[in-house]
């Protein structure tokens, strides 16, 4: 009886790519359904910041061309382009192999995205206006709120992906060197990896293109 059960529960091997198909396809829509959570809410401030600006109600969108720390926000901007970059190039080098690589890379980004928060945080320390004093103001410290998330989730989903790197890194070497004797757990960390890559280049796309709303048009 016992020898019964146990055959019944066992699954095929079917069974088991399928399942493995089935979580890297969920890791894969779960990456685009949080892109499009964040979309609506950059698009929701980005049609603040164009609606206030064309209306300009009373001169109030931007009085006396007020701008918030142009160092600041270039050095946050500069950090996020450069985090997405290199999150880019360590995805490059762990498809080849070179896991030593793409660990030393993630970790970079690591601490370039907790400067970068601290810099956002410091920068609301330092503007020269009031949150509501205008609408420039408003759209703006909406902006560096969503900036703080944006980066600190990016950077919190990748110390997540490279502590699971330690803990894996033999599964990860063998599988990287034959992609046909890849491990379950390997091909579902590589697409975490590939997912973590992505959420980057969006954030760092988002953050240039709102850099150049706020400090340079």
């Amino acid at each position: 009886m016992s020898e019964v059960r146990s055959r019944r529960v066992e699954s095929t091997p079917e069974e088991v790519a399928y399942e493995l198909r089935a979580a890297e396809g969920s890791i894969w829509t779960g990456t685009r359904l949080i892109v499009g959570v964040a979309t609506f809410a950059y698009a929701s401030l980005a049609f603040a910041y164009f609606y206030l600006r064309s209306s300009n109600n009373e001169d109030l969108w931007r009085p006396g061309g007020i701008t918030a720390p142009t160092e600041i926000g270039a050095a946050i901007a500069a950090l996020i382009a450069a985090s997405a970059v290199l999150v880019a190039f360590g995805l490059r080098r762990l498809r080849a192999g070179q896991t030593t690589d793409w660990l030393i890379a993630g970790w970079l980004v690591v601490l370039a995205g907790l400067i970068g928060i601290g810099l956002q945080i410091y920068e609301l320390t330092r503007l020269p206006f009031f949150p509501g004093s205008s609408g420039y103001a408003s759209c703006f410290v909406g902006w560096a709120c969503l900036n703080i998330g944006g980066m600190f989730a990016a950077t919190y989903w990748l110390e997540t992906v490279l502590a699971r790197a330690i803990r894996l890194r033999k599964n990860i070497d063998s599988a990287e060197r034959s992609a046909g004797g890849a491990t379950p757990s390997a091909l579902l960390f590589r697409a975490n990896v590939e997912s973590c890559a992505y959420f980057w280049g969006y954030l760092g796309l988002v953050s240039v293109s709102f850099w150049v709303l706020f400090y340079i048009v």
